[in-house]
């Protein structure tokens, strides 16, 4: 229905063109016939010697221009004739079940009829064609139309005139309307033919030879017109008469016409530039100046050409953008981002031009008025002195008297406001009043000149606005991004965006008019939020992460991560983007300082929140921000501290596995730290972390981990004694122990340190993994698991201990704890108070055990491998204690790779603490009851003495060096020295660290020992548990 109304109205439209156009036919018919037939008796009207109205040719040529508009927007535009169609069919589906749409079959008919006239009159772009196809000629016999010899001559030399005039301007400078006139004098010049079925060829030649200075003109939008193709189509019996190559070369013009515009627009935008802000400038000096009476005319003149000028670079900047782009959209060829970026630039000109009229507009508003007058007075006196010439010869002729009655009605006309009306009836006065010589010829051409001037001024609003209008980019948005590109990268010139968001604003008014949709908000909004994607995308976004990449730098700059220096790397000064002011588009400003500011405050407190511990960092990114960029940040009022939890127990426990792997443990201050991290930070579990955790999910939880560990512990087990049981490891162990019995009389009983490390070196030869790890690497780290999961059951019962102290601290006195609920009894309360007492006290009894007590995990988990490790089917593993001295020189070799990789940039693999092995080989000698044997090999003191005498032969050697001066030797016994403190500091650490663990499992006690003990402890228990029976004194069960 929307559609249907829309192409009534335009009908509507065409319909009072063309009733226009047969008023024009019957003055052709009637008046011209009057005026030029000389064979008519009657007296003549007026005498036409010499008289042109050119200027009804010209408002002619505009209304031909219309229709020739009408004819391309509907031949341009595709989809409304792939819609008409589809509508034509769904009529003709109408029409064969007119009862399923609810329409009367009667209505149908005249309804298609009324769709076949539309069509005819407006969809099939004969809209043009259709007007000059009327019938000009009288029927009944009246004047001919066609056959009217002096009218032809009359049409023909107005055209030529016109076309005479418009000719020496186009494409000049001074150019101001020539082009639109152009595209009138073309529909002049087919009416013309069509009238009279003659064509001046040489004319037609001239009409197609200005396609070589303007190939395409822009008729409105995005629709541009081919002034050669729309003289070919019409007047193809012309086009014959002229060689194809003509024809062809003219076509040719555009590419090379397109060619040379892409070349030459960074040039043409530099000379504008220059141009434009020369311009400003002389504006604002000029206006900003008072005026003085004694040189008013003079300033008027100067205000008036200021005005002009600025009219006319709008006007030919506008030009050089439509044109260019809707060629290279009209020809489908691609623009290069140099041309991309010029264009826009020169729209920012064509806004700047209308900014500054607008800006200035009372001063200019207040000129218009005394410019106008003032170009009245000159013509008054141009048209005075004609007129006192014309009065002086007192010959008297019908002639003379024509032209004085012409001349007076233009001085009236021009006495008063200069409406167009009044302006067209000056120009219709002055086509009559200028002949007869009554103007000299440098007396008319200034005089013609003023009135140019007149009409420029007198419309100056206007005409500035329609060249200023920028609604044409709508069709060619795609320049967006690649603008917003330039700006970003080119930030000195950031304001510029005022200018272009004032273009993009044009596209708005002409949107509000659409009627294809059932509101126009539908359009703005897709267009709003289009563009504002295409903002957030191509430059927002982009300074929101450029500053905060900026700062990040800047903050971390310790840490060297990139090379910042602006004389390598370049320098962008984005600080400019936030002097700018709002950005004003449809009914917001876009301020962009206060986006990256709220985006920076966001990002900081999201990221504050996730690691509390960059609070510092992040408060001196917003002072850096403010002092830098100048924007106002908001605190994020954070805690700087927090609750340290860590990994939670629940996660630790149900993924043993991995954290026994990827996580070391520290004895002396019994912590667990990271291995590796992608983060800038390694996580870290002590007890005060279990503790949080335990007290989170309660004192249940630690049984429950105990016993994941065992489960852990079976499975680690199983792959130890797979180990043991080896035939190439067994062989090895048996031969060491045998070797170790025949010498140790011989050798102090110390275990040689030739031996482990030959055991070491064969153990490679078996073979090594693509990570490069032999298997006794691989059986160190199955230890150092082990004993991180120990060193993890000890963590969890001292966090046991810290949460139960945490709790009871509150309680004055341990030793003496009040009974409650004896106090409540005592006191009389009522039974909830009691219930409540009872409670108390339990909770307090059990607290007070746990922190006094605790649970031995350690005993139980050793008491639970400890017989199956001692069976005789497992007599494999009691190799073990000969295995441990190549271990321990696996590990410290191991430990001290890991501490030197501290001090490199790479840091991978570094670490620098390792306990869980320590605590390993410190549990499984307890589990097979070995710690006698293994310290009958003195390991450690062989160690010990092997490095001492090595140190001490270094040294020798360094003081018979020393009086050599040979400084590469001396420096390679420092180096050696160092090294062999290194290695012997490494087996004390790990000696001192084995001590300690060996603690836990009472290595100063034998199995035997344990046994002896266990049952002398039995027999008490029983002895107590008689006495107990034997007494009379009766106890109330213990309630657990």
């Amino acid at each position: 229905m929307r559609l249907k109304l829309n192409f009534i109205m335009v009908s509507c439209f065409m319909e009072k063109e063309l009733q226009i156009l047969a008023w024009w036919k019957v003055i052709a018919k009637f008046k011209w016939g009057d005026l030029f037939h000389s064979y008519r008796i009657a007296p003549k009207i007026i005498e036409t010697t010499g008289v042109h109205f050119q200027t009804m040719y010209e408002h002619l040529g505009e209304l031909l221009t219309i229709l020739l508009t009408l004819d391309e927007i509907i031949d341009n535009h595709i989809t409304l004739k792939d819609h008409w169609t589809m509508y034509k069919r769904l009529l003709k589906s109408v029409h064969h079940n007119p009862s399923k749409f609810g329409i009367q079959e009667e209505k149908l008919k005249p309804f298609e009829k009324f769709l076949l006239k539309l069509e005819g009159q407006l969809l099939d772009g004969m809209v043009f064609q259709a007007c000059i196809e009327q019938q000009f000629d009288s029927l009944n016999g009246g004047i001919s139309v066609s056959k009217n010899s002096t009218f032809a001559e009359e049409f023909a030399h107005s055209i030529r005139s016109i076309f005479a005039n418009v000719e020496a301007k186009l494409g000049e400078p001074s150019e101001i309307d020539q082009r639109d006139k152009y595209v009138g004098i073309c529909g002049l010049f087919v009416l013309h033919f069509q009238i009279f079925r003659t064509v001046d060829k040489k004319f037609y030649k001239s009409l197609l030879d200005i396609c070589k200075k303007v190939p395409a003109i822009t008729l409105t939008a995005n629709i541009i017109w081919f002034p050669d193709n729309f003289l070919i189509q019409k007047i193809p019996a012309a086009a014959k008469m002229l060689d194809k190559k003509s024809l062809q070369a003219i076509k040719a013009y555009r590419d090379t016409f397109l060619q040379q515009k892409a070349q030459s627009l960074t040039k043409d935008v530099q000379s504008y530039y220059v141009f434009v802000s020369s311009w400003m400038m002389k504006m604002e000096s000029i206006l900003s100046k008072e005026q003085r009476m004694d040189k008013f005319a003079e300033d008027l003149t100067n205000r008036c050409n200021v005005f002009i000028q600025g009219f006319l670079y709008a006007y030919s900047i506008s030009t050089i953008i439509k044109t260019t782009m809707n060629l290279y959209m009209s020809m489908q060829k691609p623009m290069t981002k140099t041309s991309v970026k010029a264009l826009c630039r020169l729209v920012e000109l064509l806004k700047a031009i209308e900014h500054m009229f607008y800006r200035r507009s009372m001063v200019v508003a207040d000129s218009v008025s005394h410019i106008t007058q003032h170009l009245q007075h000159q013509a008054l006196n141009s048209i005075s002195v004609a007129k006192k010439r014309v009065i002086s010869d007192k010959k008297y002729s019908e002639q003379r008297l024509d032209v004085l009655s012409a001349l007076v009605l233009a001085e009236n006309t021009l006495n008063g406001p200069s409406t167009k009306q009044r302006r067209l009836i000056v120009s219709l006065a002055l086509s009559v009043g200028t002949q007869m010589k009554t103007f000299k010829d440098e007396e008319l051409f200034p005089l013609q000149v003023v009135l140019k001037k007149l009409d420029l001024i007198s419309e100056l609003r206007e005409r500035v606005q329609t060249q200023c209008d920028c609604c044409f980019l709508y069709w060619h948005r795609a320049v967006f991004p690649i603008y917003l590109d330039d700006v970003y990268e080119n930030a000195v010139d950031a304001a510029r965006l005022h200018y272009m968001f004032s273009a993009l604003r044009d596209c708005v008014p002409a949107m509000m008019n659409a009627r294809h949709l059932e509101s126009y908000e539908i359009l703005l909004d897709c267009y709003d939020k289009e563009i504002m994607e295409i903002l957030n995308e191509h430059l927002l976004d982009k300074l929101c992460k450029e500053i905060e990449k900026d700062l990040r730098l800047s903050v971390h700059t310790h840490l060297k991560l990139d090379d910042r220096n602006p004389f390598k790397v370049g320098m962008k000064d984005l600080a400019l983007f936030f002097s700018l002011n709002p950005i004003r588009f449809f009914n917001r400003f876009i301020d962009i300082r206060a986006y990256v500011t709220h985006y920076l405050d966001k990002t900081f407190y999201n990221l504050t929140t996730v690691a509390l511990h960059d609070w510092a960092t992040y408060s001196e990114m917003r002072n850096l921000a403010t002092q830098r960029y100048g924007l106002v940040m908001t605190e994020a009022h954070l805690p700087s501290q927090t609750l340290e939890q860590g990994l939670d127990v629940l996660e630790i426990m149900r993924n043993i596995h991995i954290f026994v792997s990827r996580y070391l443990y520290n004895l002396n201050n019994q912590i667990f730290i990271e291995r590796t991290s992608n983060n800038k930070h390694l996580n870290t579990i002590n007890i005060r972390h279990i503790a949080n955790s335990i007290r989170t999910h309660g004192t249940g939880i630690m049984n429950t981990t105990v016993n994941f560990t065992y489960q852990f512990l079976k499975k680690k087990f199983y792959i130890f004694s797979q180990f043991m049981y080896d035939e190439h490891i067994k062989s090895r162990l048996i031969k060491d122990i045998r070797f170790f019995r025949e010498i140790k009389d011989q050798n102090d009983h110390k275990y040689p340190f030739e031996r482990a490390e030959k055991f070491n070196r064969g153990i490679r030869k078996l073979g090594i993994t693509p990570e490069g790890q032999s298997y006794l690497d691989q059986f160190r780290q199955l230890i150092s698991q082990i004993g991180n999961a120990m060193g993890y059951v000890r963590m969890i019962r001292s966090g046991g201990l810290h949460c139960s102290s945490n709790a009871i601290r509150f309680v004055p006195d341990l030793e003496d704890i009040v009974n409650f609920e004896e106090l409540v009894k005592e006191e009389g309360l009522a039974e909830e108070t009691l219930k409540a007492a009872r409670h108390l006290d339990s909770v307090l009894s059990d607290h007070t055990r746990n922190s006094a007590e605790g649970t031995e995990y350690f005993k139980m988990l050793v008491d639970v491998f400890a017989p199956e490790f001692r069976r005789p089917k497992n007599i494999h593993l009691r190799n073990f204690y000969i295995i441990v001295p190549p271990l321990t020189l696996n590990f410290v070799e191991h430990s001290i790779s890991c501490k030197e990789k501290l001090n490199k940039k790479n840091k991978i693999g570094a670490a620098f603490t390792d306990d869980g092995f320590a605590m390993g080989v410190a549990y499984i000698l307890k589990l097979l009851d070995q710690y006698q044997e293994f310290d009958s090999l003195h390991w450690f003191q062989s160690v010990r003495e092997k490095y001492l005498k090595e140190i001490r032969a270094v040294a020798k050697q360094q003081n018979v060096q020393s009086t050599s001066q040979d400084e590469k030797l001396l420096q390679t016994m420092n180096l050696t020295q160092k090294r062999l403190d290194v290695y012997l500091q490494e087996f004390e650490l790990l000696y001192f660290s084995l001590s300690s663990a060996r603690i836990f499992f009472r290595a100063d006690k034998t199995a035997a020992e344990e046994n002896q003990e266990k049952k002398e402890k039995e027999e008490e228990t029983k002895t107590s548990n008689g006495d107990l029976s034997d007494s009379t004194v009766s106890a109330d069960p213990v309630v657990k």
